[in-house]
This record gives structure tokens, sequence and C-alpha cells, in this order.
């Protein structure tokens, strides 16, 4: 089992696509989700699946998951759509991060979740990352998507 930690950079749409396949099918709260006005930055904690890790379809690697962070700096704007914030302690499954470029490099970043949430985060620019923290843990569930 491999204890090293994901870290990746986001800095254009296409390592924004690279991350989303990292994100895809991550659990978290409402109340993990943060807006830092002064420093024009969105942070979320997240419970993601280790996809790099999970092998093939019915492989032999154990399906795990690990605590990680997500933010995104330059954030001028974050519109929520379809998410009960008053509900602080309601499951969000995000599905995708997406960009649309507006005047670039400025754009909005998507962030689309199951059930039909979705945050737009205008951004001057992408500028995020993504830090595993801690030890991964296993799982009995691996995320299943309808073809």
């Amino acid at each position: 089992m491999d204890r090293r930690g994901l870290k990746l950079r986001v800095e254009d749409a296409e390592d924004l696509a690279a991350l989303s396949l990292h994100v895809q099918d991550a659990i978290l709260r409402v109340s993990d989700m943060h807006r830092l006005t002064r420093r024009k930055r969105f942070a979320l904690l997240l419970n993601r699946f280790r996809w790099e890790e999970a092998g093939k379809r019915f492989g032999p690697k154990p399906r795990e998951r690990v605590r990680a962070g997500l933010h995104f700096d330059f954030v001028s704007n974050v519109r929520v759509q379809g998410i009960a914030q008053d509900r602080k302690t309601d499951f969000l499954v995000l599905l995708a991060a997406t960009f649309e470029p507006k005047d670039e490099p400025a754009g909005t970043i998507l962030l689309r979740f199951a059930g039909g949430g979705t945050l737009a985060l205008d951004v001057e620019c992408i500028d995020g990352a993504l830090v595993d923290i801690g030890a991964p843990w296993r799982t009995a569930n691996r995320p299943r998507h309808e073809t």
C-alpha cells in the first residue's frame, strides 16, 4: 500500500481535467467548504477515493479513501446552485471539476456534485492545489457509475 500522499498543482484547464479524475467521487460535508474572501481562496476538505491505487475494475488492490485538501486561489465570486448551505451536515459527492473560460486566463471553475448541485468559482486565473492529508484507509465500496 502506497503511503505517499498525492500532491497536485493546478494551473490551467489541462491540469484541472487531471485533477477532476482524482477527485471524482470524493465525499464531503457542506461544512467542509470555505470561502476565504480576503485571501481570494475557496477551500474544501474531502474524502477522496484513491482511483490511482484502485487497480483494474476487479483488480486485487484494496479500495481506499484518503482525506485531502483542495483549494483554488484568485477567486472573485462564488455561486452555489442546488446545495442547501444551511444544512451543514449534509454529504455531497463531487463528480467533476471543469473550466469555462471567459476572458482568459479568467473564467469559471465548475464543481459538479451528484444530485445536480454546482459550485461556480469565478477566477482571475486557474491556480489551485490538491494535497492528501494523512494515511489512507480501506473502504468496502468502490464508486460505481451508470454507463
